[in-house]
Formats: C-alpha cells, structure tokens, sequence
C-alpha cells in the first residue's frame, strides 16, 4: 500500500460493538466487539476507545472481508478474440469498474488468476481506484491450441493483446515467461492444463503442456517462495497438474474420489468457481455465447456440486472463486447460493475467508483476530439463521478499517 493510504489510516479508529463475529476459522459466531486501528484489529474485547467512530451491528454478524480467488480483472468480453484485442485503455477502465463493485460487494481481497498487471496493482494502492487488496498472476500460459488461445481454427491470426492469456511453448520459453511475471509483481503462476468452455479448438478433457514444461513453470514458482494455478476440469489433466507441483486447481468439475484423494495426498487445494457456468446456462446465449462453448458449459455445471462433495469427503481444502466474465460479473455473489446447495453455512465462510487467506499465504487475511487486517463484512442479518444473506447486496464494507460504503 502507498504511504499516501498509509498515512490516512494510522488515525482511523472504528470499533463495532454488538455483533455476532464469525473469525473465519469457528464453527459458529460469538457475541464480541472489534475495536480496529491503523487499518488492524487491535482488540476483542471491553469498550470503544474514546476516539473512535462506533457501528452498533446489533442483529448482525460480522465475517472476515470475503476473498475471491479466482477473478478476472481483464476478461471483460465474453469472445476471447475480442477481449485479447480491445485496447488496453478500455480494457483497464473497464477492469476498474468491475473492481471497484467486487470491493462493494464484501470482497476486500481478490486474486486475478488469467490477467492484471502492476499497474492495475499501483493504482489501487495509490487510491486512483477504489479497489479490493489486488494479487495477480499476469497473463496465464497456454499452449498453442489451448484454452487460452482464442483463435478459430480456420483463420490465420496472431493474438496481440495477452490481456488474460499468452501463448507459450516449450520449457526454456516457459521459463522466461515465468520470470518475467515475478520481475514484474506477479503473486503467483496460472497454467491452463485442460480444455475449457470458452475456447475454440480444444476439447474439454484433453491434458494441455507436457510433464517437463509443468514442472518447469512450477520449479519456477517455487524458487520464488510461490506456486501455480492450474485451470483444470477432468480428472487425467488434475492429475498430470499435480503430480508436475500444482498446488491450486481451478474448477475442478469433473473430479473423481480417486483425483480428489490424490489432491489429498499432495497438499493442493481446489477453487470452484460454480456461478461462472450457472451465468453462463441462463445467460450466455443472450450475450453471444458460442454453442459448442454452450455444449461445453453444460457438461461441467451438471458435474460442478458433485465435486465439491467429493474434494470434501476426501480431504482437500476448498477456497471460493468466480470465474465471471464479461457482463456476468454482476452475480459474483450468487456462488454462496449456489454452494450453500451442498456445504453448510460455515464451511463455505471459511472457504472465503481463511481457507482462501492460506491459498494466498496471507495470515493476516480472512480471519478476525488481534493483529490481522481489518478487513470486515458486516451482514444485513445473520446466515446461521438464513442462509439467503450470504448473498443479499444489503451490507457494509470495511476494508483496512474504513467503511468502504457508509
């Protein structure tokens, strides 16, 4: 963060008092104040300070500030032609736009897997855009014909823009590519290694990269003390993800009980994102959707619940994501609608708070505790008693102890 928002947060003092305060981690929430400061939380108990402003959350509970881990920034067309080719001008204030409505949202931090840059980044922390905390991975790597590779088949065109993805083959070319994500401010790797919905020429299920060039990207990673995402859908390429040193599979739909088990056994997490394909279903075709990607999004939102029953009867931890693209950024809340079909209240909290908070490495996030951000979610009501508030827009915002939305 700039010293300029720095400077304006070392004299805020905010302290909610009669809340019920879910931490991220507990099974249920308990009655306690929060007293923050300086843009951290300072104390759980006794009275507001004299100094500082008091909400009074009577009726409401109180969450760690949502994390979103699989957002798209740049992705802000639904053709993937079209979205690699608009001008970056328009690309980055659109790409404002849909921040600054995820922060209002509840979401205070987000991780923008398949796109953003540094520049995005400073902007946020210099205050031009009112954003959530900001980690980004660059452009994801795609081989030729992969899901990232918005070509048709039929035409002989170059990609220019790379907003959300860049062509890449081979180990050496993998490497450099990698390098110069972390030189320029990259959180951490995205790879695609299987089909996808929205792409023109691979199918669905088929592994993408070889084994070397996997574990190439993620040797890479590690050696920066960071990991790799990896867009995956069917059980061969989350395998061939993860025994290459993956550590976080997104989507995840096609997941078998042994796929999830062997996730299990090597520690990797998975990120859902159910909403982008529900959007998709009801909405997609108004919006120009293509029909063999319609074909495509039918088949992995009909096996998308199931596998969240699976990674969780097995072990794996489960963060949150979204995925939305184009003019469906507006449902990002509608994944707690959708997970709460098969999790329960506090499990899909804790996949948005803490558990995304250890996807990102960042302790001080996704948890309400002494010391950790002061990133807040103040619910219109309270979801232990109807679920339907995870996703109501009714709430207040607080992010690094100051009401985003007052």
């Amino acid at each position: 963060m700039s010293g300029g928002r720095e400077a304006q947060l070392t004299t805020e003092l905010l302290s909610i008092v009669n809340s019920l305060v879910f931490d991220g981690v507990g099974p249920e929430p308990v009655e306690c104040p929060i007293h923050t400061e300086g843009g951290r939380i300072v104390g759980l108990d006794g009275p507001p300070p004299e100094a500082a402003r008091v909400l009074d959350a009577r009726g409401r509970v109180v969450t760690p500030g949502l994390i979103d881990a699989h957002l798209h920034a740049y992705t802000v067309s639904m053709d993937l032609m079209e979205n690699e080719a608009l001008p970056m001008s328009y690309v980055a204030a659109k790409a404002a736009k849909r921040l600054e409505a995820a922060l209002r949202r509840g979401f205070t931090t987000v991780r923008d897997v398949a796109g953003g840059d540094i520049g995005l980044r400073m902007a946020i922390d210099e205050g031009l855009i009112d954003g959530p905390r900001y980690l980004f991975t660059g452009p994801g790597l795609t081989q030729t014909g992969g899901h990232a590779d918005p070509r048709p088949g039929h035409l002989a065109v170059e990609v220019l823009g790379h907003h959300a993805g860049e062509i890449v083959d081979g180990v050496d070319d993998l490497r450099r590519a990698v390098r110069e994500r972390f030189r320029t401010g990259s959180h951490a790797i995205k790879i695609f290694t299987s089909g996808g919905v929205a792409s023109p020429t691979d199918p669905l299920r088929s592994p993408q990269y070889s084994a070397q060039e996997v574990r190439a990207v993620c040797d890479e990673a590690s050696r920066r003390d960071s990991y790799v995402a990896a867009h995956a859908y069917s059980p061969e390429a989350i395998i061939h993800s993860v025994t290459n040193g993956v550590r976080t599979i997104e989507h995840g739909n096609l997941l078998t009980e042994q796929t999830a088990v062997l996730m299990a056994e090597h520690g990797a997490y998975l990120v859902p994102t159910l909403i982008a394909y529900d959007a998709m279903g009801r909405r997609g075709t108004a919006l120009g959707l293509p029909a063999v990607s319609d074909r495509k999004n039918r088949e992995v939102l009909d096996a998308g619940l199931s596998s969240i029953d699976i990674a969780r009867r097995a072990g794996v931890r489960i963060g949150l994501g979204t995925d939305l693209v184009g003019d469906l950024e507006d449902e990002q809340l509608l994944e707690f609608r959708i997970r709460c079909e098969v999790d329960t209240v506090t499990d899909v909290l804790r996949s948005a708070t803490s558990v995304n908070a250890a996807i990102l490495r960042r302790p001080d996030l996704g948890v309400i505790r002494e010391g950790a951000a002061a990133d807040l979610l103040v619910l219109g009501g309270n979801p232990f008693e109807r679920a339907d508030v995870l996703w109501s827009p009714e709430r207040l915002v607080i992010r690094s102890g100051r009401l985003v939305n007052p």
